[in-house]
């Protein structure tokens, strides 16, 4: 077994001296301690540290949904490089959220209530899209948004959920991003939020949906189509037999007439 051998003391001006070996064993020793402190001094200061002291980035913006087996979901690609299929229910929410998390449409509705009236065309899909406009807590000047609304777009089949939403509002869009949908807001994109409220904090309110005016005039064209389909009504023969009644009160006249002469 070999050993190591250290160095024998020396007298230096009347004085004996350890060799260095010695000391240089001694911070060997030391370092993986300090070390360890070190690391158990890191532990403590993040344990100690208040959690959520790095809060992240707060937006007010256009947040892009699907309704998938009838809970909304934060869509994974933009609507520019989204296809939705027939049947398919999109939904479009302005709020203020944080880079974490997001608001989700407030309202809920399936495709059969939003685009039943509308009759399928060959050639063409139809898409149901929801239009949530927010809460005057998370507009930036306060002011009460319209109210969410519903809408059935009957457009090409390879039309983008872009392409979807332009056919039943109006968007105003900068560089590929949605920063306004039928006027609200009528400006700004997307803009970082400094101070948020107390209001925009608070939890959704379920809201009823609001059929639009498009979807209200396909109901009624369709229940128009539905009463020609089946007929005449009866007021229809009703006024066909006074008119006829009538002819045949002024033939009658006219021939007594002709006989008193």
């Amino acid at each position: 077994m070999s050993r190591t051998t250290l160095p024998s003391p020396t007298t230096v001006r009347g004085r004996t001296t350890q060799p260095a070996a010695t000391s240089v064993r001694c911070r060997s020793t030391l370092r993986p301690v300090l070390a360890a402190l070190t690391v158990a001094a890191a532990l403590m200061v993040a344990l100690v540290a208040p959690a959520g002291s790095a809060s992240a980035a707060t937006y007010r913006y256009w947040g892009y949904y699907q309704l998938q087996n009838g809970a909304w979901a934060f869509a994974t690609k933009g609507p520019d490089q989204t296809k939705p299929a027939d049947g398919a229910v999109e939904g479009w929410r302005f709020a203020i959220g944080t880079e974490g998390s997001t608001r989700l449409p407030r309202v809920s509705t399936s495709f059969d209530q939003v685009c039943g009236p509308t009759k399928a065309v060959s050639g063409k899909k139809r898409v149901a899209v929801v239009i949530d406009y927010g809460r005057p807590a998370d507009t930036e000047d306060g002011s009460a948004p319209p109210a969410p609304v519903a809408r059935c777009a009957s457009v090409d089949t390879a039309a983008t959920g872009a392409e979807v939403l332009a056919a039943v509002a109006t968007v105003r869009a900068q560089s590929g991003l949605v920063c306004g949908i039928d006027g609200e807001p009528a400006t700004g994109c997307g803009g970082e939020v400094k101070d948020v409220s107390a209001a925009a904090k608070a939890p959704d309110t379920p809201v009823t949906l609001a059929r639009s005016a498009t979807a209200t005039q396909a109901a009624a064209a369709a229940a128009a189509a539905d009463r020609s389909s089946s007929g005449p009504s009866p007021w229809t023969y009703a006024g066909i037999a006074l008119v006829v009644l009538i002819a045949a009160a002024l033939v009658v006249t006219a021939v007594r007439r002709r006989g008193e002469h």
